[in-house]
């Protein structure tokens, strides 16, 4: 039924798809009636997440490429279309977030590795994608960032990148409209991936304090909690819905200030239980906001 959270089949690609907030991207949809191509890098947990959502009673292929290449990119829309006949939703999600400094001490290599998986692999997905989603009137969902919202000190590259997704992605869905394709934007906040532990990713402690206190609910967010609103994007219930910028952050965009410690106890430790077991995390690459 249409008026259902369900993806009825839909294919969709979903890149960076096989560690924290990608992965619970892949289970979700596959366990809400969805056929799904986990895209990722060589050395990603890609054939395990396969492997789990199909124990899990799924459908999903994985799809090893590099979506910041072209050829990556069209990779994953061609196993979409081979082993499922179309392509529905093209989820582009694979993201990186380099070391933390002040401009004029943050490393040219770490600037190209932002442009080329933050900004090329959301432009070639989405570009890739296209013929085959306006065939059947498909979704596009992107993940942008708080970040990309409002300035952070010592992140002003990741800024601007996902600063581009956002207006790219409102472009998109202003020029394919005519085809009946859908984009939108979410954008988490600090979210309980590698990223926003200190001892795991490139997050200092100070950044990690300040990034959870701004957030009116005093938490982090989990990658379910993101997954949730890519799921609703995606499916018929979000029909009227395209080219907006949907935060998933606690309040933090909304707010000002050290508003985190304010939450009460019970808010900080509201973590809603998850429905998807999620197993894997990657350092420097993959899935990270």
């Amino acid at each position: 039924m249409e008026n259902e959270l369900s993806l009825n089949g839909k294919a969709a690609v979903v890149t960076g798809g096989a560690t924290g907030i990608g992965e619970a991207i892949c289970k979700l949809f596959a366990a809400h009636g969805g056929k799904v191509v986990v895209n990722g890098l060589p050395g990603d947990p890609i054939a395990e997440v396969v492997d789990e959502i199909h124990k899990a009673g799924g459908i999903a292929i994985g799809c090893e490429a590099d979506v910041g290449t072209w050829a990556g990119a069209q990779s994953c829309v061609k196993a979409a279309v081979e082993n499922f006949g179309k392509l529905d939703v093209m989820v582009a999600n694979a993201g990186v977030f380099p070391e933390q400094a002040e401009l004029s001490d943050f490393p040219l290599e770490a600037f190209e590795d932002l442009v080329h998986t933050n900004i090329h692999g959301t432009f070639f997905a989405v570009k890739a994608a296209l013929p085959e989603l306006q065939k059947t009137k498909g979704a596009i969902v992107a993940l942008g960032s708080e970040a990309g919202l409002k300035g952070v000190p010592e992140i002003v590259g990741y800024c601007g990148s996902k600063g581009f997704i956002h207006s790219f992605i409102r472009a998109v869905a202003a020029e394919q409209a005519k085809y009946g394709v859908r984009a939108n934007i979410v954008a988490p906040g600090p979210i309980d991936t590698e990223m926003t532990r200190p001892s795991k990713g490139e997050m200092t402690m100070k950044n990690a304090f300040a990034s959870v206190e701004s957030v009116p609910l005093g938490r982090r967010g989990t990658p379910e909690e993101v997954a949730n609103l890519c799921l609703f994007l995606s499916t018929e219930l979000a029909s009227y819905m395209t080219g907006a910028i949907y935060p998933v952050d606690g309040g933090a965009t909304g707010g000002s200030g050290m508003l985190g410690l304010q939450a009460k106890r019970e808010v900080k430790k509201g973590a809603p239980e998850g429905t998807v077991r999620l197993e894997h995390q990657h350092e420097g690459r993959g899935t990270l906001r």
